[in-house]
């Protein structure tokens, strides 16, 4: 029998009613659904094993669901990685680009039973903040942003790649991105889109004072450093995946590498992600 955790972001529109439908679905499919203990007033009269503790309930099962918009996925998606265990997103959201699913998709849940699906390896980045007096490693899987905070003036950034300098940049913030990230707020900031199955860091500047800035690629095994100042003795923050903020200190070294640890998109459908992108961003998603 195949375990499932089931992880709905609730707040969002009809998500109530969907992952009723998903419920009732694995059901069918003879599958035995996990949930988090938060979920149980919502679903009292399912058959659903609840966990207390989020950790728990990943180690026990054998793949992870996730509802929501790409912010839900990417969240449980670095849970899903710490215990190597494969993710597919439903896309109740807005574009949902991680999401292997839309809400009229369910019937190809069926191929979980046959083992007719893809998992996709997507890598994930360190960062670490030289001089902190807790050294402590984030994990990101979509990007991290250094950039001015509310009231802050522009940013002065030096970035190094391997103790060596690349360039200087004065704009609003740095965006370090993974291949999945490009197609987030890279993307808004005029960044390539990436196959999402690629190992690369794009290095993508907020608002450049400057036109030959533009984005930049590096490899797989480069270890980029990035120190932000401001002449202004304003905030400098440092968000990862849209979630983790902290403030840093001027001056201060933020480095950026590829991690070791990689998130196991599975995929039910045989779309590349160039059809994604066309339905998503092309024409089809234009007409009324």
């Amino acid at each position: 029998m195949i375990h499932v955790a089931v992880i709905p972001n609730l707040s969002r529109n009809r998500a109530l009613y969907y992952t009723g439908r998903l419920i009732a679905k694995l059901r069918k499919l003879g599958m035995k659904i996990l949930m988090r203990d938060e979920f149980r007033a919502s679903f009292p009269e399912k058959e659903i094993l609840f966990f207390p503790d989020a950790a728990a309930m990943i180690q026990a099962c054998d793949l992870i669901i996730a509802l929501g918009g790409d912010g839900t996925i990417i969240h449980c998606a670095r849970n899903a990685a710490v215990a190597g265990k494969p993710i597919l997103g439903i896309n109740i959201g807005r574009l949902g680009f991680i999401a292997s699913l839309e809400t009229n998709e369910m019937d190809c849940l069926e191929r979980l039973n046959s083992g007719n699906y893809t998992i996709e390896d997507r890598m994930m980045l360190d960062i670490r903040v030289r001089g902190e007096e807790k050294s402590k490693t984030y994990t990101a899987f979509n990007d991290a942003v250094i950039a001015r905070g509310t009231l802050s003036r522009i940013l002065d950034l030096k970035v190094r790649l391997d103790d060596t300098k690349v360039c200087d940049y004065r704009a609003d913030g740095l965006i370090i991105a993974t291949p999945t990230g490009s197609t987030a707020y890279s993307l808004s900031a005029g960044g390539p889109i990436i196959d999402p199955q690629m190992d690369c860091i794009l290095l993508t500047p907020i608002c450049p004072h400057s036109l030959l800035n533009r984005p930049v690629l590096f490899g797989p095994h480069s270890k980029l450093s990035v120190q932000a100042h401001s002449d202004y003795e304003s905030e400098i923050i440092l968000t990862v995946d849209g979630e983790s903020f902290l403030k840093i200190p001027d001056g201060a070294e933020v480095e950026f590498s590829k991690s070791s640890s990689t998130v196991k998109i599975l995929k039910l459908k045989n779309n590349n992600f160039y059809e994604i992108v066309t339905d998503k961003l092309g024409e089809r998603r234009m007409e009324p």
